[in-house]
């Protein structure tokens, strides 16, 4: 996606908004009980609630599907939300349309299958149907830009990111890790291009919520999507994460929204460019400081198995592979190694002060 076809991107409503409803249609009551009270708050903008549900086991609750898209009508002619669902096959993308539907989003899994989102891309192509497009599950950037540019070819033009989060092979406080650094790299890329943030799949619980909504906010992104239920503890999908409506009350009133800078965007180039630093070199120490708390972990772990903090077998295999990928990133091997030695001499003196009690 070259600069030239950004023109089809909205310009930016720097008024930030809530989508907000509940993981999975359920029942007739649920869903319009949910929405009448959504509509009672000034920040909501899109109700949002899950038809079809792309499950990882077979037999798990899939949604309710066509059936309960007349309650979604309902909820348009009741309260007057616009009305976004997410969508996975072609044949979806055509009921929605044929349902009314005002927004359509298209989910993590299925933003990692090139071929589905083209499919969804030629069904919808010709209307002017808003689309929302989560990142993909793995955290690859040009995958997720990819499903971006497949809907602006086709001539949707109104278009939104989802950051959501990304699977990561760890032990996390989060569901999906956030990895601020890639859509933060999104928005420097496509400044044009809304970017909203979904705490309710980044964090998987409710506790983490509000940090992950504040953050978001922080870093200028234009809205949250948030998972709420009247009854969480009773949800048959995702109840750990969803929200009752006194929670996302307290959520929203707690919310600082800072005001955007907007001169930044009317000065010279460079000041753009050394913004979006300030924000990358925040991100950089917040990856430093997550890799010094496993290394920690690691010193405890030699500590109670009587290991030797240097392991120089895997220093020198570390190193070799974070070479080999210099190339890739344009980076100068003799700067990233001086950089990764440094990192290491760190590592080992915080493994050093485990062993020794300090």
């Amino acid at each position: 996606m070259d600069a030239s076809q950004q023109k089809n991107f909205p310009q930016i409503n720097r008024q930030r908004f809530l989508i907000a409803g509940p993981c999975s249609v359920e029942s007739h009551d649920q869903v319009i009980s949910t929405a009448e009270y959504l509509s009672t708050l000034d920040q909501m903008s899109v109700f949002r609630a899950g038809v079809w549900k792309p499950r990882t086991r077979a037999g798990q609750f899939e949604g309710l599907g066509k059936k309960a898209l007349p309650w979604l009508q309902e909820v348009k002619q009741k309260t007057g939300l616009k009305v976004a669902v997410e969508v996975a096959q072609a044949q979806h993308a055509a009921m929605a349309l044929e349902a009314g539907m005002d927004i359509l989003w298209i989910g993590a899994r299925t933003v990692v299958n090139p071929f589905s989102v083209q499919e969804i891309a030629d069904a919808i192509k010709g209307t002017n149907i808003p689309v929302m497009v989560k990142n993909p599950v793995n955290p690859d950037l040009n995958l997720w830009i990819g499903a971006i540019e497949r809907f602006q070819q086709a001539g949707i033009s109104e278009i939104a990111a989802i950051h959501r989060g990304f699977y990561f092979f760890d032990d996390s406080p989060y569901r999906n890790a956030p990895m601020w650094e890639i859509p933060i790299e999104l928005k420097r890329l496509y400044p044009e291009l809304p970017l909203i943030c979904d705490p309710s799949h980044i964090c998987g619980t409710k506790g983490n919520i509000p940090e992950v909504a504040q953050k978001a906010l922080d870093l200028e992104m234009e809205g949250l999507m948030i998972e709420v239920h009247p009854e969480p503890e009773n949800a048959i999908t995702d109840a750990a994460q969803q929200l009752s409506f006194d929670e996302l009350k307290q959520l929203l009133d707690n919310l600082v929204l800072r005001s955007y800078n907007t001169k930044l965007h009317q000065l010279d180039p460079l000041t753009k460019l050394r913004s979006e630093i300030d924000k990358i070199d925040r991100e950089m120490l917040e990856i430093l400081a997550r890799r010094m708390n496993i290394i920690r972990e690691i010193g405890h772990y030699k500590k109670a198995h009587n290991v030797t903090i240097l392991q120089s077998d895997r220093f020198r295999e570390m190193i070799k592979d974070r070479l080999a990928q210099a190339e890739k990133y344009d980076l100068d091997k003799s700067f990233l190694l001086k950089l990764l030695q440094q990192i290491h001499k760190e590592s080992v003196r915080q493994q050093q002060n485990i062993l020794e009690d300090k």
